[in-house]
């Protein structure tokens, strides 16, 4: 009798374990009855059918998703080496597993194939320069294909663009002659600047001659506050014309 009573508790337990289930919050359970789909049930606590009932375990957290590195020809024939990150959920869990086998296996698959396929459309040049341009290309088609299986792609994000070394010798010798090519137009500016300030200087110093003595004067003050023990300066003919011809009436 003893046995027998154990034997039965164990059956209710095992009844019960299979019957109650709780659902956390982020989770819902997808209920089949004989095979067909009668509800989405959760969170907390939920009661299923013994022996009848089946569920099937959905989380509706953002997944994050590694894409592996794929290789791409770019647009103007250059290789390269792209990986990216998808972000997405399951919004409608019953489609997530009724509508397609392996939910999480067919957005990595799709997402890997639409990258390349997007990559592959454009140049080397917009790839590094419009990054975000690209993401949302890759967000919208990658979305426009999981819909009907109740995920919503919220995010793509090309993480790196690995070049080849031939490549990368190339864009630097690019880089570096820009960097020469500016450095030559601002010097050329410079001197043009400069060029135009001495003729506009010396148009007013030759409308006004006085203007030139005083300049002269001015350097030597500024001279003589070196401490200099020999100064050699020029002096202007202009300066010494009015005794010269003073020493000429004598």
């Amino acid at each position: 009798m003893g046995l027998e009573l154990l034997v039965i508790i164990i059956f209710i337990v095992m009844i019960i374990g299979s019957a109650v289930k709780v659902m956390r919050e982020y989770e819902r359970a997808v209920v089949f009855r004989l095979g067909r789909l009668i509800a989405v049930k959760g969170p907390g606590l939920i009661i299923l059918v013994p022996f009848i009932d089946k569920m099937v375990k959905v989380s509706l957290r953002t997944i994050t998703m590694d894409i592996e590195p794929q290789d791409v020809i770019t647009k103007d024939n250059v290789s390269i080496k792209v990986n990216a990150v998808l972000y997405f959920r399951v919004m409608y869990p019953e489609k997530a597993i009724v509508e397609v086998e392996n939910y999480l296996f067919a957005t990595h698959q799709i997402a890997q194939t639409t990258l390349r396929s997007i990559l592959g459309q454009s140049d080397l040049d917009e790839l590094l320069s419009e990054r975000e341009s690209i993401n949302r290309r890759l967000q919208a088609i990658i979305d426009d294909h999981t819909e009907p299986w109740g995920i919503k792609v919220s995010a793509v994000e090309v993480k790196q663009i690995d070049l080849p070394i031939e490549m990368q010798r190339a864009m630097a010798k690019q880089a570096e002659a820009e960097r020469e090519r500016r450095s030559k137009i601002i010097n050329a500016d410079g001197e043009f600047q400069a060029a135009q300030k001495l003729s506009e200087a010396a148009t007013m110093l030759e409308k006004h001659p006085v203007a030139v003595q005083l300049r002269f004067l001015q350097t030597l003050s500024d001279i003589a506050t070196e401490k200099n023990s020999t100064t050699i300066f020029p002096v202007p003919i202009e300066l010494l014309t009015p005794f010269i011809k003073q020493n000429q009436k004598e």
